[in-house]
């Protein structure tokens, strides 16, 4: 039976400030008597400050990558790791906890990379919520994908609801859009591993191309999908973290990136298109300013990626 741990306890007795010091995340400035702020450590990025840290609150959150949380998120960013162990970590840090908790005893299963499924899944999803259509989702698209507006109780309650699943068609979380302009605009889990895993990744891979796409946002794909190609991904951001990195180089041979036409977004196509250029083949595919695949209709999705030109495969 695993050890019990108190989250909350854990949260409240780890300072985030011990966090970034242990490992060694300099740069950032102090901007306010409780505020620091530099570049994100998760991803990198080109924002010098878009990475805020509230010690006063302990919540960290990052504007451009999305990450954010308690100190356990952060851990668990930077670990890689689902938050109980994130929480194990911390536990056996005894210099912070002081007393907090007993030692923990040594694990002797071999820790997993991988975000765990979930045991649950939503019910009541409507999947033919007028806010589908008013994107271009058709409600086969939707009822495929098993997105929809939900009403019940919990986290994700009064928002379109994304199912994401792993590599092997696993739920292991879900996105939730909000459709009446309350931030987050995108909530996820506290701790849901978003930078180890790559929507609709098992569909893609299960058509036995060598060629995916990758774009930006859940509905950048489903655009695409919709458009007739099936190997598609989205990265649930702009940025490309290293698992998701290695679950793209480990399954095709040639990646095509349709990021947004904005600057982040050619930007973006750049860096991501460097990290990948070493074990595949890479095409950018650019698009007009300030669109993105989600804005233009199937056909024009359909000339975009079949046409040749844009920056050329790097090898």
């Amino acid at each position: 039976m695993a050890n019990w741990i108190e989250f909350a306890a854990i949260k409240r007795a780890v300072p985030l400030a011990a966090v970034l010091e242990r490992y060694r995340i300099n740069g950032l400035r102090r901007s306010g008597q409780n505020q620091l702020r530099g570049r994100c450590p998760l991803h990198g990025g080109e924002g010098r400050e878009t990475f805020h840290v509230n010690t006063a609150a302990q919540v960290f959150h990052c504007f451009s990558c999305g990450a954010g949380g308690s100190v356990l998120d952060l851990v668990a960013a930077i670990e890689g790791c689902g938050v109980r162990a994130a929480a194990e970590k911390l536990s056996e840090w005894r210099s912070l906890l002081g007393d907090l908790a007993p030692p923990q005893k040594p694990t002797v299963t071999k820790k997993t990379r991988s975000v765990p499924p979930l045991r649950f899944r939503l019910r009541g999803v409507d999947v033919r919520h007028p806010y589908l259509a008013s994107r271009g989702i058709r409600a086969a698209t939707a009822s495929e994908f098993g997105i929809g507006f939900y009403a019940g109780p919990g986290l994700m309650s009064q928002r379109l609801v994304i199912p994401i699943e792993d590599e092997a068609g696993r739920l292991v979380g879900y996105g939730g859009r909000s459709l009446d302009g309350s931030e987050p605009r995108y909530r996820f889990p506290a701790g849901f591993g978003k930078s180890r895993v790559l929507f609709n990744l098992h569909r893609a891979a299960a058509t036995g191309q060598a060629t995916v796409i990758v774009v930006e946002g859940f509905f950048d794909c489903l655009k695409v999908y919709q458009a007739g190609f099936g190997s598609v991904v989205a990265l649930m951001g702009s940025a490309l973290y290293e698992p998701q990195r290695r679950l793209l180089v480990q399954r095709f041979r040639q990646i095509v990136l349709m990021l947004d036409g904005d600057a982040p977004g050619r930007r973006a196509a750049a860096v991501v298109a460097a990290r990948l250029s070493a074990d595949c083949s890479v095409r950018i595919v650019p698009l007009a300013a300030n669109s993105q695949p989600d804005q233009l209709s199937e056909q024009a999705l359909q000339e975009v990626l079949e046409r040749k030109g844009g920056q050329p495969e790097t090898q």
